[in-house]
């Protein structure tokens, strides 16, 4: 029988300073903003969710001054009552239920570079979901917290698996490659990913083996699409 509500949570990250520069960081808006109204717009309950819960730090960069030149999908964001308040109080990434959901979400910003590849709870969170037939989707700095996730076994959860996420030469790009702790693309071939990617800052959406991976802002609501679909094809959607 299917769910009455079915649910995605979405992960972002509460770190809030862009190494030793002295300069802010955190979750990046738009690849909160466009995968939340995705799923909300096809029916589902969206949980936001956070490392250490409550309100988390946005990358100031991601955030333009005045609504008209934000993405339409950040605007209607901060203009809505009901997601604004979500953000303000959000879960505490250890206390979410990974079968309360059909997947799980982990937006980027430079801020997920520093506690999601560390930190436990998200690794449970994540190796339990996928464990569970749970379709976790990532984009942007965002498959960082991938790195936390184990198999049985204690092998990497992405070990042999297709996927996508900002590239060493748009962390050069951007100027940032020697202030992240590592770069991203390469530590996650190292742990066996086989990483797929587009010419910098292009949207590119990769789908393996439940996980639904996109390389940068761009490509947030592709993912965020393709993530819905993957879940339907799956059937996760079902109640055991």
């Amino acid at each position: 029988m299917a769910q009455q509500d079915p649910r995605i949570a979405i992960v972002l990250t509460s770190h809030d300073t862009l190494g030793d520069t002295g300069k802010a960081t955190g979750f990046h808006y738009e690849e909160l903003a466009a995968p939340y109204w995705v799923f909300v717009d096809a029916g589902y309950t969206v949980d936001i969710a956070s490392i250490q819960g409550g309100e988390p730090p946005h990358d100031p960069s991601s955030l333009p001054d005045t609504p008209a030149e934000q993405p339409g999908s950040v605007a209607r964001f901060r203009d809505d009552g009901e997601a604004c308040a979500k953000l303000r109080q959000t879960m505490r990434v250890g206390d979410l239920d990974p079968a309360a959901y059909a997947g799980i979400f982990l937006a980027g910003g430079h801020g997920a570079m520093w506690d999601f590849p560390d930190n436990a709870d998200l690794g449970r969170l994540l190796s339990s979901a996928h464990a569970q037939g749970r379709i976790l989707g990532a984009v942007c700095h965002g498959p960082a917290g991938l790195i936390a996730a184990k198999r049985s076994d204690g092998s990497p959860l992405i070990k042999g698996v297709r996927l996508n996420a900002f590239t060493d030469a748009e962390e050069q790009q951007v100027g940032l490659s020697t202030v992240v702790p590592f770069l991203l693309e390469s530590r996650l071939k190292e742990l066996g990913a086989r990483f797929e990617k587009s010419s910098p800052f292009r949207g590119c959406a990769v789908h393996d083996q439940g996980f639904v991976t996109g390389q940068n802002p761009r490509s947030s609501r592709a993912v965020a699409e393709r993530l819905l679909t993957v879940i339907a094809e799956a059937g996760t959607e079902t109640a055991a």
